[in-house]
């Protein structure tokens, strides 16, 4: 499986992106440790790890602790080694997307809502970037668009955060 993976980090005044290398990584303690390294000095750090244009991981350290993570796919878990040490501690099983997006109590018309895919089955914790303007559910949302790559995801995620400009900066480079 390919992989992309993105280290994301706040300071007190604006955001910086890098590519992180995962490769040869043991555990998830391991990732973690190359998150902090990124930037130690980081109010806020995320990783965007997307592989195989199928899967999209979430890890959030703040001031370098307390590892939170989300994951649009718990299938990553049973098919790949890094989805595996990414989203093997998580046991939160999400609500169906489709019965998210129904719920929402957004009043757009059913013409313009997303179309789910019922078959992904989101983990983890989709609350770890309503503080920086992105809630639960719009990440469940986006994660339940069809046609989304790993790549769109991280894009519009970081643009909702205020980060689109340096993720998309990494990207070009």
């Amino acid at each position: 499986m390919s992989h992309f993976a993105a280290a994301v980090t706040r300071d007190a005044k604006s955001w910086a992106a890098a590519e992180l290398d995962l490769s040869g990584v043991a555990d998830i303690e391991e990732i973690t440790d190359r998150l902090r390294d990124a930037d130690p000095e980081a109010s806020v750090s995320l990783l965007f790890v997307e592989s195989d244009d199928a899967y999209l991981v979430i890890l959030r350290l703040d001031d370098g602790e307390d590892l939170r993570v989300f994951g649009s796919d718990s299938v990553f878990a049973e098919e790949s080694r890094l989805g595996a040490i990414l989203l093997g501690d998580v046991e939160e099983q999400l609500p169906d997307v489709a019965e998210v997006a129904e719920e929402s109590p957004d009043e757009e018309d059913e013409e313009e809502r997303p179309s789910a895919e019922p078959e992904v089955e989101p983990v983890g914790d989709p609350e770890l970037l309503a503080d920086l303007g992105l809630s639960g559910g719009q990440l469940l949302e986006l994660c339940a668009q069809e046609g989304m790559l790993p790549a769109d995801l991280t894009a519009e995620i970081c643009q909702a955060i205020g980060a689109g400009d340096e993720i998309e900066e990494l990207r070009e480079a």
